[in-house]
């Protein structure tokens, strides 16, 4: 008789199954997170599989299955909170489909980008969620779809048949400008963000046909291009205010510049709140805590990277189905640092 307890003894993928009251090829269903095993009878698989102690062989089910159950998730940085909820986001949808996230970060440089794909194509991810670099080539994008399904964020091609999901920058960016001439500001900067950008380019364009419907003058020196950093927003602010006249209000490329701008106001014995409106896009975590608080374009970074995560999924799923893409939905949440511009006494 062997001296082994059953805990020492190899489990199986069958004795789970008859653990779990179901045959070997819904176990190894659930354990994929098929989304045909209804959730009470994935729970009895897992629950079983703790009991056993069964450690399922990823590597023999990618043989058999031609897959890795990853997805590569490529971003500019992960420094960002917004890219951070994103992630989140992103994993929480694949964790429950059985897929693992990796990431990687390009730093917007467009040979890093380059590298990383590569290195991702070649650990044979099945699929990529791609916030691309603004230089990147088209013939590149469509030589990158060719090895696996992608999603790409924020960006989109009418000439390029690839999902993607992005914000409503038009949208986002009107109710953002609205409310600062409500306020009555006429001298508004729009600060942050790369030329190159196309996410930029739309808020911009939207910015500008904004002013122009009130007949606001859109000085082009109000337009600053700066890292997507607080330094960022902190040298802009700088440069804005040695002009003359300054604006009294800024709409910011992301919330991280809008906490630059904020700091470099106090740097100068300003403030943010009282006497120069901040607006930034995003809506981070961070935004409802700073001091003061932040009014924000809400674009839910967490609910962009869902959907890009079920988007993926669904096209690995379904290679020849219609091409999707999602525009999530944004609007204006006001807080303390947008104050009505109070017009200088006169003497």
């Amino acid at each position: 008789m062997s001296n082994r307890s059953p805990r020492n003894q190899k489990v199986t993928l069958q004795d789970v199954a008859a653990a779990a009251g179901v045959s070997k090829a819904t176990a190894s269903l659930a354990l994929r997170g098929n989304p045909r095993i209804s959730e009470p009878t994935r729970m009895r698989v897992l629950e079983a599989v703790e009991a056993l102690g069964y450690v399922y062989n990823q590597r023999a089910a990618s043989l058999r299955t031609r897959r890795s159950y990853t997805i590569g998730l490529i971003l500019k940085d992960v420094s960002n909170p917004f890219n951070a909820e994103l992630t989140s986001g992103a994993e929480s949808q694949l964790a429950g489909k059985g897929y693992s996230l990796l990431l990687g970060t390009t730093d917007d440089d467009m040979d890093k980008q380059s590298r990383m794909i590569t290195t991702m194509l070649e650990g044979d991810v099945d699929g990529l969620i791609l916030s691309t670099v603004a230089e990147t080539a088209m013939e590149a994008l469509r030589k990158w779809t060719q090895f696996c399904p992608m999603v790409l964020l924020n960006q989109y091609y009418d000439e390029l048949a690839v999902d993607c999901v992005g914000m409503d920058d038009e949208n986002g960016t009107e109710r953002a400008i609205e409310h600062l001439i409500q306020q009555g500001h006429r001298r508004i900067a729009f600060v942050g963000g790369y030329n190159s950008a196309l996410t930029r380019q739309r808020r911009l364009r939207s910015y500008r046909d904004v002013l122009r419907k009130h007949n606001i003058d859109c000085d082009p020196a109000l337009g600053i291009t700066s890292p997507v950093t607080r330094r960022g927003g902190y040298d802009a602010i700088h440069q804005l205010l040695s002009m003359s006249p300054p604006p009294s209000a800024a709409y910011c490329y992301s919330d991280v510049i809008a906490f630059g701008v904020m700091l470099g106001l106090r740097a100068v014995g300003r403030e943010a709140g009282k006497d120069f409106a901040v607006i930034g896009f995003d809506d981070v975590p961070e935004a409802s805590l700073w001091h003061p608080s932040l009014t924000t374009v809400s674009a839910d970074p967490r609910g962009l990277g869902e959907n890009a995560a079920q988007l993926v999924l669904r096209r690995i799923s379904a290679p020849d189905a219609p091409i999707r893409r999602i525009i999530m939905p944004s609007h204006l949440v006001l807080r303390d640092s947008t104050p009505a511009l109070v017009s200088a006494s006169p003497n």
